[in-house]
Parts: structure tokens; sequence; C-alpha cells
């Protein structure tokens, strides 16, 4: 089974004033998932977006919700994101009661469901719900802000993920990683066994078609190694 590689922006990092035309310019862009990053001010510091900005954004485009959700308890709200447009719900391991439980009621609702660990959370604590999920994402930096540098420390990581998960015989899981990405470190990432690759700044910071171009041409080289 050939892998499926993807670039997912971040509309973290997009100009929320023009953020349904920015959108519209990644789809065209032939960019087919969306990075969508909820934060709650509890689990992160920071506060971003929720519901009603989702269900906005879902008129606009068809593309592939990608729901990073940096909340506590998120249990309480998969139902309500995926009922606003979530394809692909991701949960912190970190931040979950109980994690098997959330997934089963992340697919319970229709969507797939995803897992993240923080940089200084073992892969461990991922092991037991590993042929679950259909993605695992680890952060590449610690959460909460855009535009973080890399956390070198990252690439090991994916690769061990990537063993792990081939080991198992779950080659089709995703790996997602999110942090630090740009044209100096996407090579990094996909040679280590990441194969979506969520980028903020280094798609919306300037010439949006032209990043995404780039970056998609790095991203294609590696995908038709796996094919």
């Amino acid at each position: 089974m050939s892998r499926v590689y993807q670039l997912a922006p971040s509309i973290l990092s997009a100009d929320f004033n023009r953020l349904g035309e920015q959108i519209q310019r990644v789809e065209k862009a032939e960019c087919r998932w969306l990075h969508i990053d909820i934060m709650d001010g509890d689990f992160v510091p920071s506060i971003s977006f929720g519901m009603p900005v989702l269900k906005s954004l879902r008129k606009v485009t068809n593309m592939t919700f990608d729901v990073h959700m940096m909340v506590k308890d998120p249990e309480r709200y998969v139902e309500e994101f995926q009922s606003c447009g979530a394809d692909m719900i991701t949960v912190h391991a970190e931040a979950c009661r109980d994690l098997a439980e959330t997934v089963k009621k992340i697919h319970e609702t229709g969507a797939d469901a995803g897992v993240a660990v923080n940089p200084d959370t073992p892969l461990s604590a991922v092991t037991d719900v590993m042929d679950q999920v259909e993605m695992i994402l680890i952060m590449s930096v610690y959460p909460g802000f855009g535009g973080q540098k890399y956390i070198p420390e990252s690439t090991e990581r994916i690769r061990t993920l990537r063993r792990m998960l081939d080991e198992k015989g779950l080659e089709h899981v995703h790996i997602q990683v999110d942090g630090g990405i740009n044209r100096e470190t996407i090579d990094e990432v996909l040679a280590a066994g990441a194969n979506i690759i969520v980028a903020g700044s280094a798609v919306f910071g300037s010439n949006i078609e032209q990043n995404v171009r780039e970056l998609q041409e790095k991203i294609s080289s590696y995908s038709k190694k796996a094919e």
C-alpha cells in the first residue's frame, strides 16, 4: 500500500482578515488538507477559534478539515466539531482522561481520529491506541504559538515512531509533524518518515502560491519514492 503524502497549511498563520480568500488560494494551489488549530486557553496558553469559524469555513472549501484540538478534555466537543465540518479530529494524549474512549467517541461521530504528543511526551503514551487511529501527530514545537523553531530531537522521534508502526503492520497510519516546518526542515522530517506535513508561516508568510509550490515539490519527490 503506497503512503499518501500531503501538505496541510495551518490557518493559524493566515491573515484572519482575508481568511476565506487565503484558504481558496491554497486549495487552488492543489492543497488537499487544511490544518485548523483549536486552542482553549487552558491546555495551551493561547485561544484561537471554535465551532462557528469552522462551520463558516466549511462553506468556502471542500478541503479535508484536519482539526487539531489543543483542548483539555476534548471528548466534550468532538461531536460538535464533526458536525461543523471536521474530517480528522486529533486530540492530545496529555489532555484526555481516557485516550482510547476519546478515540472511540471520535469514530462514532464519523470522523477519522488522530492523537498528538508534545515534544517531551514519550511515544509510549500512544502505544495502546496505535491500531485504533488513522494518524499520530508529532509536535516538533511546544504547542500554543505559531512561528516557533523546529526542535531537532523531533526527527529521531518521527523515525522511531515510523519503525514502531511498521513493525506492528500499521504502515497505513499517517505520521503528521507540526511545528517549525519550512523549506530548510521539510526534507529532514520526510526522510524520517512523516507523510502529513503541517506548515503555517512557510505557506502564509508571503507568496502563498510560490510557497505551496516549493513545499509540494519536496513532498512530491518523497511520494514518488514511496510508490
